[in-house]
């Protein structure tokens, strides 16, 4: 029987899509600094790194996808003398948590998460910083800086609060507003206090090493208004940035947790977290690369302008991704830069910021002691603050999942599977005669995706999440007018068809989830009885395949 025109065009669509050349697909997924638990606003950040590796790795790329736990920033010190312990035991115990909460359960499938305070990143980081020293990027300098006359110290970035210049929050800490996302000097708060005894204090000069950031701002500005695949809100906030001037940056500071400065007389001092956490992106993969015994691997990902690249966080960390860390890879020469900023809006609480520092939000490891992981991602994924700020509400997380997830979605899994079960002994039926409705659902199985897989490409997530929601409305509908159920006693072969329709659909939601909701997309192929999905495309049931057992995939949310 020869084929339609629209056979053909599917045909041709098809190969296409699968014939792409593989890829190499960089991601990199903000670091959370290891001095507290997880909130539902970092994850809001994270989630999409994970859906864009999932995804490449089953379109067939070549994917490195690496995070970590950023280990010396002033937050763990802080904490650390607040337990009156050492900042290395605040460490372990949240990086150890943090691995648990992200890879084990909410089922993050980074091919490293690493950590800054391991000896690898020291002499990694300790090397770039002199390669640009040698470079004369890297240059000394006499800082005027807070110096807590009462605590008998110098006051790093979070150790001094204060207003905010520019938008007049407070607190504001000594190196970054919270609230306007601007980079700050700690001289220029207002009403500064150190943060552990509240007093005023003074300004002391002391010898420090500056990253010289003015030198890269022209070639920022022509790369940035190049970009291609920013969201939005890092393009304006990059350029807006930028139309400010750049200024040199202190890249050292008065402290022993860190790393070390390698220059002799400065062995005190340590590099500033700001240089040496972003810095992990590369160091984490060269780290990767050694751990599988391939050493070289990481240039393919960073030496190969035809490398993909994705760096995906939240708002407050945009600068460090478009300014910072751009310029210290143009600096180093010959490294990958950014091609495409996932920068998410705020996720707040009950109409407020949630916030680590201040205690106020709902804590990822109190959220997976209780809720399935799975309703989280899918929540975040459609409803996250993606390119607007949004709200996180216990009643319509409730509602996302009871109607969406497990009404729209869940239920017209179970209930074709359990038909076939009781009808057809568990075996799909054939298909007779299809007419236009049918051959809709089953052209819709492979088309939608290309559209769903463009959608994530672009860090679509929410509209890519609607799409597949949207498709599975569109099969409840069918089934329902359809109506096997009756069609069985009246008309056996009608109804098989509508089951075999049915079940095409079932499968393609099973590997257009897979990259959104990997345990249920797990599920769901165990029940239709095939392998895990590994490419990225609609699989076909063959005429008397059979079905494994139709068990419910989720439960129901209940909110006290």
């Amino acid at each position: 029987m020869p084929l339609s025109f629209s056979s053909i065009i599917l045909c041709l669509i098809k190969q296409t899509f699968m014939a792409q050349k593989k890829r190499n697909i960089y991601i990199g997924s903000a670091w959370p600094y290891a001095n507290g638990s997880l909130h539902l606003g970092h994850i809001a950040g994270l989630l999409g790194a994970d859906f864009l590796a999932r995804y490449y790795r089953a379109n067939g790329d070549n994917v490195l996808f690496v995070s970590g736990s950023d280990c010396h920033g002033t937050p763990i010190e802080v904490k650390a003398e607040q337990l009156g312990i050492k900042p290395e035991e605040v460490v372990a115990e949240f990086d150890a948590e943090f691995r648990h909460n992200l890879v084990d359960q909410m089922g993050f499938s980074y091919d490293l998460f690493y950590r800054t305070a391991d000896p690898f990143h020291y002499e990694k980081v300790q090397k770039m910083f002199l390669d640009l020293y040698n470079k004369g990027l890297i240059y000394e300098k006499v800082q005027s800086l807070p110096f807590c006359e009462s605590c008998n110290r110098f006051l790093p970035d979070r150790y001094i609060e204060g207003e905010c210049p520019k938008c007049h929050f407070s607190p504001a800490r000594g190196d970054q507003c919270d609230e306007c996302g601007s980079i700050l000097d700690a001289k220029d708060l207002i009403n500064p206090k150190c943060k552990s005894c509240g007093k005023k204090p003074i300004w002391k000069d002391s010898a420090h090493f500056f990253l010289k950031l003015s030198a890269f701002e022209k070639e920022l500005r022509r790369w940035t208004k190049k970009a291609q695949g920013w969201r939005p809100n890092a393009l304006n906030f990059t350029l807006k940035f930028l139309e400010k001037g750049l200024i040199d940056r202190a890249i050292t500071r008065d402290s022993k947790w860190g790393v070390p400065v390698p220059i002799k007389g400065f062995e005190e001092k340590t590099i500033y977290v700001w240089f040496e956490a972003v810095s992990g992106y590369l160091t984490a993969s060269q780290k990767h690369s050694v751990d599988i015994d391939r050493p070289e691997l990481w240039k393919d990902f960073w030496q190969n302008e035809k490398a993909l690249h994705y760096y995906v966080h939240g708002k407050d960390n945009i600068p460090f991704h478009t300014v910072i860390w751009p310029a210290i890879l143009m600096g180093l020469g010959d490294l990958k830069l950014a091609d495409r900023i996932i920068s998410s809006e705020y996720l707040s609480f009950e109409g407020k910021q949630f916030s680590k520092s201040r205690n106020w939000g709902v804590w990822l490891p109190e959220f997976l002691e209780k809720r399935d992981p799975e309703t989280l991602r899918y929540y975040l994924g459609i409803n996250g603050p993606e390119s607007a700020d949004s709200d996180f509400s216990w009643k319509e997380y409730q509602v996302k999942v009871n109607t969406e997830l497990i009404g729209k979605i869940g239920n017209f899994v179970n209930r074709v599977l359990s038909f076939t079960k009781n009808n057809f002994a568990s075996q799909v039926p054939e298909i007779i005669s299809p007419n236009a409705e049918d051959k809709m659902i089953l052209a819709e199985s492979e088309t939608i995706f290309i559209r769903v897989g463009q959608l994530i490409e672009a860090g679509g997530f929410h509209e890519a999440l609607k799409t597949i929601l949207a498709f599975a409305e569109e099969c409840n509908r069918y089934i329902d007018k359809k109506e096997p159920w009756k069609k069985i006693k009246e008309d056996r072969p009608l109804a098989g068809n509508a089951i075999n329709v049915s079940l095409q659909a079932v499968s393609a939601l099973s590997g257009l989830l897979n990259p959104f909701l990997p345990v249920t997309a797990k599920k769901m192929r165990e029940q239709l009885n095939l392998s895990p999905q590994n490419n990225w495309q609609y699989t076909a049931l063959a005429t008397n395949h059979p079905i494994g057992e139709p068990k419910p995939l989720f439960e129901r949310v209940d909110i006290p």
